[in-house]
């Protein structure tokens, strides 16, 4: 087997830009909705949501690569980043790591890309991950660097990376493509194609002995957000953490040479969905913070628990909406009073009401399957 960077002309990559023009179009449309609808939100709640957004694909993004993060660690971590709050609680260091990435990289999406920046996000991601040889560098390792699967005396190679003594060659070209493909760049790509093969193409460098699909992505992030000259809150992790195995399949695919027609068309497809997800998400959070601004100061502390249990499970919702039994079990109060709190969140329209006696559920309206807005 041979890979892409064997080949004589790597890395110039073979493709047709025609066959991309309808994705690049909905693109720009479609991202410039979901930028309207956020730009329609005051400063403070603007923070707030996007606190919200990057916790999800900072955790989805984590995910994919098999880390479990403390969702309550990691918002406390954004929300102090963004000066949201000002507190001493320690944060772990993969959730203090990732939270550094993600909002360097929200602040400085407009700058070059540097070596020194893709450094500065490795030492972040691998804070607690003592046991690797080269951490805020390129590998060194002399063993080949392979993606693997299967388990000892049958491992299956799915990729096999440049040699380690390559890869400060093989970055520096790729540095030099991705700024000069930029918009402001000598060469200027369209944004799905720039993300598309930016990803791919570092990927298969694989320059770090850890986190390369995180940064990875990080670089489609940032090249979406430099076409559309603004963060580009496209939940791009969600989309491939959905559907993972899609995902390596196609990398996989696409590195064994350079035309690269299908992982561009699924590259943009995929981004199209995390569009229209980062669109509801964003129409989620919006009702999220007028809901809360609209009954601040009406509901007790039994009542916002549960609220807030309800709320964090997010577009798709509770599911099976939330019931007086459930209501007991997480507030800890007894059914005379649950009756009395579930009443006055319905009207005050925070709850609506569905089914009767042991069927009745409770609903927030727009995490309800038949809300309509």
């Amino acid at each position: 087997m041979t890979w892409n960077w064997q080949k004589k002309n790597w890395p110039e990559f073979i493709y047709s830009s025609s066959a991309l023009n309808a994705y690049e179009e909905l693109f720009m449309f479609e991202a410039g909705k979901l930028l309207g609808a956020f730009s329609h939100v005051d400063e403070n709640n603007q923070k707030e949501l996007v606190v919200e957004f990057i916790s999800e694909e900072a955790i989805k993004t984590s995910k994919i690569e098999g880390e479990l993060l403390d969702r309550e660690s990691l918002a406390i971590s954004l929300r102090r980043n963004f000066g949201l709050i000002a507190d001493g609680q320690r944060i772990p260091p993969r959730e203090r790591g990732i939270t550094e990435m993600m909002v360097d990289a929200y602040h400085h999406f407009d700058t070059p890309l540097t070596h020194e920046t893709m450094f500065n996000w490795h030492s972040s991601l691998m804070q607690s991950h003592t046991h690797l040889k080269d951490i805020g560098n390129y590998r060194t390792h002399e063993d080949p660097m392979q993606v693997v699967s299967g388990r000892p005396g049958k491992w299956k190679i799915h990729y096999e990376a440049p040699p380690s003594s390559s890869v400060p060659k093989e970055m520096s070209a790729f540095v030099d493509w991705f700024n000069d493909s930029s918009p402001a760049g000598s060469n200027p790509l369209p944004a799905l194609t720039r993300a598309g093969i930016a990803h791919l193409y570092f990927v298969s460098i694989h320059p770090f002995e850890d986190g390369n699909g995180r940064i990875g992505r990080a670089l489609s992030e940032k090249a979406l957000s430099q076409s559309l000259n603004q963060p580009a809150l496209v939940a791009l992790s969600h989309v491939i953490e959905g559907t993972k195995k899609e995902y390596y399949n196609q990398l996989e695919a696409n590195q064994s040479g350079l035309a690269i027609n299908p992982w561009l068309h699924y590259f943009s497809r995929t981004t199209l969905e995390a569009v229209n997800h980062s669109q509801r998400l964003t129409a989620f959070l919006i009702k999220k913070t007028k809901l809360y601004d609209r009954i601040h100061g009406q509901i007790n502390a039994r009542q916002a628990k549960v609220l807030d249990c309800m709320l964090k499970k997010g577009i798709e919702g509770w599911d099976g909406g939330m019931s007086a039994k459930k209501y007991m079990s997480i507030s800890g109060a007894p059914i005379a009073t649950t009756t009395r709190d579930l009443k006055q969140l319905v009207e005050l329209g925070v709850f609506t009401k569905t089914g009767k006696l042991k069927t009745t559920r409770y609903w927030i309206p727009f995490q309800n399957p038949d809300y309509e807005s």
